[in-house]
């Protein structure tokens, strides 16, 4: 692989771009399914305000600017359509930008609790996406407890085109 430091970073650079090609379809099957769903839980909107509140604020940890959005955000559906157009926006560039050196940079940072940490890019973005799917599950089984039915958001299904299997009862 260190002879080929160019392929690794295309490599590298594929892999995020997918990645954030998913997050981008997830949180908008997500959306999708909590502006159409008969019973709709508070606890779906909080969950996705989250992520999407996660999103920005890992992003302006990584390009070193003030995030305008917390943790825990309190968001209308509409407000997070945006947030979230933005953020993926914001990504895309990101990741347009990928280097060895940019994946590998480490990033001082204080969490919401006020400690402080040091992560690399790398991280932060594979942290990302694994955040936005563990939540994306609590939203689906949110959904299923008012009686309704979450669009998939696994990755399998994005890169198949197909939902995943389903258990028959």
């Amino acid at each position: 692989m260190e002879d080929h430091p160019v392929a690794m970073s295309d490599s590298m650079k594929d892999h995020f771009t997918r990645l954030f090609q998913h997050v981008a379809w997830a949180d908008a099957r997500v959306l999708d399914s909590l502006r159409s769903a008969h019973n709709p839980q508070k606890r779906g909107l909080e969950l996705y305000s989250h992520i999407l509140g996660s999103e920005h604020v890992w992003l302006s940890r990584i390009n070193g600017t003030t995030q305008r959005i917390e943790v825990w955000p309190v968001l209308t559906l509409d407000e997070c359509e945006r947030l979230g157009k933005e953020n993926i926006a914001a990504f895309r560039d990101l990741v347009s930008r990928l280097t060895p050196d940019l994946l590998e940079k480490p990033i001082t940072y204080r969490n919401s609790a006020g400690d402080q940490f040091t992560s690399t890019v790398e991280d932060m973005l594979t942290h990302v996406a694994m955040h936005g799917s563990y939540h994306r599950g609590q939203i689906a089984a949110a959904l299923r407890a008012g009686g309704d039915t979450p669009s998939p958001t696994d990755y399998i299904a994005f890169v198949r085109g197909a939902p995943a299997a389903t258990r028959h009862q």
